[in-house]
Formats: C-alpha cells, sequence, structure tokens
C-alpha cells in the first residue's frame, strides 16, 4: 500500500455536460473579487492578532456547517439533529458562500453516483486546477437544472426552509449580514479602545481576517476534497473511483480528508476506519448526541456489521434456563 502517490494517470476529456466558453459568471465574479479582496490582508494596518485568531477560529466554526450539517447530515443523513440547529448550521455554511444546501446537496450526491466518471462535474482526471476551481467557472447542463435538483436533493427541496433560500438573494444578503456584523463589532471595540481611526482600521481587520480571508480559506479546504482526495494518498478499500485517504487533507478539513473510507461506506458518521485516522466532526456529532442534540448517528459499516452479526448469534442462541 503506498502512501500519497498520484491516482492513474489517465485523463478525461472535460465532461460533455460542460458547455465549453459559457462561463458561469454568477460563481466566477464573486470568486475572483473575493480573492482579490483577499490579498489587502498584506496590508501591514489591517493585520490584528485578534483579528488572525478570528480567522483561525472561524476556520473551523463556519467550515463545520459544510463539513458537518452540508455533508454528512444533508447529503448522506449520517445523523439527525432538531430543525432548529440543523437551519442555525446552514445560515452558517451560508455565511461561508459555497451555495443553498439544495444545490450543494444535489452536486454532492450527484459527484457520488458518477465519482471519476464522464459526467462526474469535478473529476481530478481531468486535471488538478478543474478538479479544485475550474468546474465551478462553467455552466454544467447535468447539473445545473431542476431536473437533477429534483433527482438528487428531493429531500431538501421539500423543506419550506430551503426552498426559500432558492429564491432571490436572501442567502447572499445573509452573508453580507454577518459580514458588516463583524465590521461594527470590530468598530465599536476599536472606538473604545483607541478612538475613531482605530475604530475604522480595527472594523477592517476583523472583516478582512475573520470574514473574507476566512471564507477564501474554507473554500480552498472544502475544494481540496474534491481534487487532492482524489489523487494523492492511501486506499483502505478498492471502490470503484480514485479516492484517497489523504492525512494532510484530512487535518485541515477535521476528518473528510479520509476519503476512500467516505466512498466506501458514505452514510457513515465516522471517516474514521483506522484508530489513528482522527475524525473530529465525528467526534462532534457524537458530541451533540451525548447533549441529546444528535440521534440516529451512523457507525462505520463494519461496526454495523458487527453489531448485526452480534445480534443475529444472540438470536439463535438457545435460552438458558439455568
Amino acid at each position: 500500500m503506498n502512501t500519497f502517490t498520484p491516482a492513474i494517470d489517465d485523463r478525461l476529456p472535460l465532461p460533455d455536460t460542460v458547455v465549453l466558453g459559457k462561463v458561469r459568471w454568477s460563481y466566477a465574479i464573486p470568486i475572483s473579487i473575493m480573492h482579490l479582496a483577499a490579498l489587502t490582508a498584506v496590508l501591514p494596518w489591517l493585520f490584528s492578532w485578534s483579528g488572525l485568531i478570528v480567522m483561525l477560529l472561524g476556520v473551523h466554526i463556519f467550515g463545520q456547517a459544510i463539513n458537518l450539517c452540508y455533508h454528512r447530515l444533508l447529503a448522506h443523513k449520517s445523523a439527525r439533529v432538531p430543525q432548529w440547529l440543523e437551519h442555525t448550521f446552514v445560515v452558517m455554511a451560508l455565511c461561508c458562500m459555497e451555495d443553498t444546501p439544495g444545490k450543494w446537496v444535489a452536486t454532492h450526491r450527484y459527484h457520488h453516483h458518477h465519482s471519476d466518471e464522464q459526467p462526474d462535474p469535478h473529476s481530478p482526471l481531468v486535471n488538478f486546477l478543474w478538479s479544485h476551481i475550474g468546474w465551478l467557472m462553467f455552466h454544467n447542463g447535468g447539473t445545473h437544472n431542476i431536473d437533477t435538483y429534483r433527482k438528487y436533493a428531493p429531500d431538501i427541496f421539500r423543506n419550506p426552509f430551503y426552498m426559500r433560500l432558492e429564491r432571490g438573494l436572501l442567502w447572499f444578503w445573509m452573508w453580507v449580514a454577518h459580514a458588516i456584523l463583524f465590521f461594527v463589532v470590530g468598530a465599536v471595540i476599536g472606538f473604545f479602545t483607541g478612538g475613531a481611526m482605530e475604530a475604522l482600521r480595527f472594523g477592517l481587520s476583523l472583516l478582512v481576517w475573520g470574514v473574507i480571508v476566512r471564507t477564501v480559506i474554507v473554500w480552498h479546504i472544502t475544494w481540496s476534497v474534491n481534487s487532492l482526495t482524489h489523487l494523492f494518498g492511501y486506499q483502505n478499500y478498492g471502490t470503484d473511483d480514485h479516492s484517497r485517504n489523504n492525512w494532510l487533507v484530512a487535518i485541515l478539513t477535521v476528518g473528510e480528508g479520509w476519503h476512500n473510507n467516505h466512498h466506501h461506506d458514505p452514510a457513515s458518521g465516522s471517516n474514521q476506519h483506522r484508530w489513528w485516522e482522527f475524525d473530529i466532526t465525528y467526534y462532534e456529532l457524537k458530541l451533540l448526541e451525548l447533549l441529546g442534540l444528535a440521534k440516529n448517528v451512523i457507525a462505520p459499516r463494519h461496526k454495523r456489521h458487527a453489531d448485526r452479526d452480534e445480534g443475529e448469534v444472540v438470536a439463535k442462541s438457545p435460552p438458558n434456563h439455568d
């Protein structure tokens, strides 16, 4: 078993469903603007240790709304939480600007159904750049249509709250509102610690570091699951795709990088199949379960089968008349 060996070197052509030359400007423009805005973080005037700390905490807190909620709760139904908590996670996920839950879930389930095959929307077997970011920039007729949404995410679109997010720009204004909140909090703190100029500086520092830089970093961490974990790493299981377990991505995504494990058993709430394959997202699900905020947390397949076999043995055992 080789660690960090590239996947098969064959190259698929671009998916047939991509209309070449038809740029998806509603994605390309915001992604470009956010990356350019993030470059302002190099300005010394905008740096603050508080902003850096807020960014690092935000990468985990807001990023988990993608990993734990969008991915494990919504896309794979790996556990159940109260609706108010699920909706709270979704609002936090929207603050990552990674699309509405319906579109995200439909695209992800579509990926699992066609993983590393011709229709896969972000197969790295095209090339790394395509799987990491390029696929977002072009209209894909296979995934960006109402029939796909209905087929792959009917449960999401039946929810009135999620359906409301598909209409208009409410999801965008949620992101804007939370960005304004970061600026206002920073401005108030800055005003009371250093006056009007410090209010502007510290408010912008929290905006740039705590919102813009954090959003871009969460993007690339999420995208690395699409790209790196289908190219580099090792496999515990012989799946029908090129999914890999990648320890670096697993650290950055607190468990999502054990991607071969995930493709072997997508329904599981845990990607940890070896003792050292730490899956913090699963631990957080179990913590929610301990607090009474999650139930039906699905164990890995080998544990489910072991429990089933044990139950069958108990059921077949003769009664004890002692």
